[in-house]
């Protein structure tokens, strides 16, 4: 039976059958598993014969939501991980190597921006930043020695909505595989893997999870990239680091995820809690509902914010103004997201002034949550970079950043009035 995105979220990866019937998911909070004899470990450790042998490999709750979040975004498997950065590290260090190179989207996340551009050359990996608004930037960038292109479905805070398709066609051209971050969006809206992104990542921090209360990562494969096309020989030839297995030869489709468990868990560390994972499933049942009331929301407070004389501008896709509206027209079509920003003319000082003077929105360095935030990301979350560099991410010094959540618009509308006035 083939089930609709509601549903899925609600029981994908969950047979009652093996949890002695329970209807919620278990908290299998074990860090180890009792093998029926010496013979089922060593195919558990051969990838012969499938089960659990430690959770920092594998564990039965987290393995339901990994399951569930493939079936969400159309993957052939996932890997679940201790928060969204783990698994963007995990996934570039299991896929690259000293040497290589990624062409990345400008728009991203300071943290995410910064790993590419100063922790990953410190092991070899350099990144080239390209404007994703014209897709052949990619292509232009691509270098002998590019192993992968990587950007946000919708960019933080920039909220630009990239050319998911033209992108892509790029990375087939180039012969990499195709990384997408699509915490913003998430499955409830896009799916990039329909549009040729070959693995997806999203921080379940935020919008899955919903409620401000767990850290938590998902890496999922597509299974569509050819890793035996010459330049991914860690994937053909023998693995000295497990057992001289082959990846591509012995699991095909899964090889990537494959080698993200058993090598980039494994040495990585990166797993993350069964309770975490358990309080992740919880937030993923909403997902769907919770998403279009963001939606909703962020819509009527965007436009509300155009009419107020105290701010320069308003960033929103779903605006009709937005130079993004007909991308996300295309690529969004059931909501554009709970995320807007917008500029206030007395710029800087006035831009954190209304971040501290809000009452119902939090000043805090999140986004995501079913309660409504707000941040000045200039100061906070994109400080470590210089001004070219916050420019180049859509960060300006007037731009305040406001996570919708699913309050009452009224007074949600209220308390930024106040704030407003406040400047």
């Amino acid at each position: 039976m083939s089930l609709k995105l509601a549903t899925n979220a609600l029981h994908a990866g969950h047979d009652v059958k093996k949890t002695q019937g329970t209807r919620a998911v278990p908290i299998y909070q074990s860090t180890s598993y009792v093998f029926d004899d010496s013979e089922q470990a060593a195919n558990l450790f051969a990838l012969t014969e499938a089960g659990y042998i430690y959770t920092r490999l594998n564990n039965p709750t987290n393995d339901v939501l990994e399951q569930r979040l493939a079936a969400l975004e159309g993957g052939v498997a996932a890997v679940a991980t201790a928060s969204g950065t783990a698994a963007i590290a995990t996934t570039l260090m299991t896929l690259l190597k000293s040497g290589d190179h990624i062409v990345a989207s400008n728009s991203l996340y300071g943290g995410t921006y910064n790993m590419l551009s100063n922790t990953l050359p410190r092991f070899g990996i350099t990144t080239t930043f390209v404007d994703p608004d014209e897709v052949n930037n990619f292509a232009k960038a691509v270098q002998p020695n590019t192993r992968a292109f990587f950007a946000e479905s919708l960019g933080n805070p920039k909220l630009d909505v990239i050319d998911l398709k033209g992108i892509s066609d790029n990375a087939k051209t180039a012969k990499v595989p195709f990384i997408v971050d699509n915490t913003i969006a998430t499955p409830a809206l896009l799916n990039p893997i329909k549009y040729g992104a070959n693995i997806v990542i999203h921080s379940l921090t935020k919008y899955i999870t919903g409620n401000g209360t767990t850290l938590g990562g998902i890496i999922i494969d597509a299974g569509t990239f050819d890793y035996s096309n010459g330049n991914y020989p860690e994937f053909t030839e023998p693995s000295p680091s497990y057992h001289g297995l082959k990846y591509h030869d012995a699991l095909g489709p899964i090889a990537f995820i494959a080698r993200v468990r058993v090598e980039g868990l494994r040495d990585l560390g990166s797993a993350p809690s069964p309770l975490n994972s358990f309080q992740v499933i919880q937030g993923l049942e909403t997902l769907e509902v919770r998403m279009q009331k963001h939606s909703q929301n962020a819509l009527e407070l965007a436009n509300w914010l155009v009419s107020r004389e105290e701010v320069s501008w308003v960033n929103y896709p779903g605006l009709n103004s937005s130079k993004y509206n007909e991308l996300a027209n295309k690529y969004l079509p059931n909501g554009k997201s709970g995320i807007v920003t917008f500029g206030l003319k007395k710029g800087f000082e006035a831009a954190k002034k209304v971040a501290e003077s809000t009452k119902i929105f939090a000043l805090l360095a999140n986004i995501g949550d079913t309660k409504s935030l707000i941040i000045h990301p200039s100061s906070t979350t994109h400080s470590q970079l210089n001004e070219e560099e916050q420019s180049s991410t859509g960060v300006s010094s007037d731009l305040v950043r406001i996570s919708v959540g699913i309050e009452n618009i009224d007074d949600l509308k209220e308390d930024l009035d106040q704030a407003l006035k406040a400047v």
